[in-house]
């Protein structure tokens, strides 16, 4: 490729793909709504830009084959909070793909667009949605828009939704992780698949606990290589009892599944910023 666009550049996720990315393309344009994201890798520049104005999208676009897209406000807030960044800028993105002859969207959904099915269901990429909060409200939008611009305009689209990418440091993550190096595979499959259509794939590493099913994800060739397990012993002796009558442990979304709408699932979580620093 000529040009790869990634979005959301300074986040702690775009931080681990900036690099990788830039050995697919000619060029790589980073982008975020930030000034700066440090030194840039070779074949990498830097573009500032907000989702949430379409004029700086359909600019950031310009001669891109591809975009990959992860920028978003990353955790559950009100409604009014996340239209701007996660509705509004997600359509911006699939539009100005559109206009701008963009052949592939790859997406940073998430497992909050299925967040309130219970892990014990293993669900597969083809379950309809069922959000557990506005956030995840937020991933269906986007992965519905991607349905619509392959059927109506011929832009595809690979929605990853991903489940937990960040330090093993609970019990759920023992079949939610996904490591930084699969999702590097990840990203990597979902743009040198020849064909994709629209399509939905799990992000989650090769667990023995994982509670989703990805076959009908199996053309494209991602096939990952890490497993949780090895945390298995450590995190299970610390962990407190669990409740099965709480949703936070009961569904895939997590603490998102039990947290009210509009407030933060984050500030519930131990996530360690592990941000790659250039």
């Amino acid at each position: 490729m000529k040009k790869l666009v990634l979005t959301g550049a300074a986040g702690r996720l775009g931080s681990y793909l900036r690099e990788p990315l830039t050995k697919l393309a000619d060029e790589l344009v980073s982008s975020d709504i930030v000034d700066e994201i440090g030194n840039c890798y070779a074949g990498e520049r830097y573009q500032q830009a907000d989702l949430a104005n379409y004029d700086q999208i359909y600019q950031l676009l310009e001669d891109a084959d591809m975009v990959v897209h992860f920028g978003a406000i990353v955790d559950e807030g009100p409604f009014e909070t996340l239209l701007g960044p996660n509705f509004i800028g997600a359509y911006n993105i699939w539009e100005a793909a559109y206009q701008q002859g963009v052949k592939r969207v790859v997406y940073a959904s998430s497992i909050h667009a299925v967040g309130m099915y219970d892990k014990t269901e293993f669900i597969g990429v083809d379950v309809p949605h069922r959000p557990d909060t506005f956030y995840g409200l937020a991933k269906c939008f986007a992965e519905d828009l991607g349905s619509l611009y392959w059927d109506k305009r011929g832009v595809e689209s690979v929605c990853m939704r991903i489940l937990s990418c960040a330090q093993v440091t609970n019990t759920r993550a023992l079949g939610s992780w996904l490591s930084y190096d699969d999702l590097i595979q990840l990203v990597e499959k979902s743009i040198t698949t020849p064909i994709s259509g629209f399509s939905v794939v799990y992000g989650v590493s090769n667990n023995d606990r994982v509670p989703v099913d990805n076959s009908k994800a199996s053309f494209l060739g991602y096939r990952p290589k890490d497993n949780a397990e090895q945390f298995a012993a450590q995190i299970l002796t610390a962990a407190a009892e669990a409740d099965p009558q709480d949703p936070g442990q009961m569904c895939q979304g997590g603490p998102f599944a039990s947290t009210k709408l509009g407030h933060s699932g984050v500030a519930t979580m131990n996530i360690i910023d592990d941000k790659k620093l250039t």
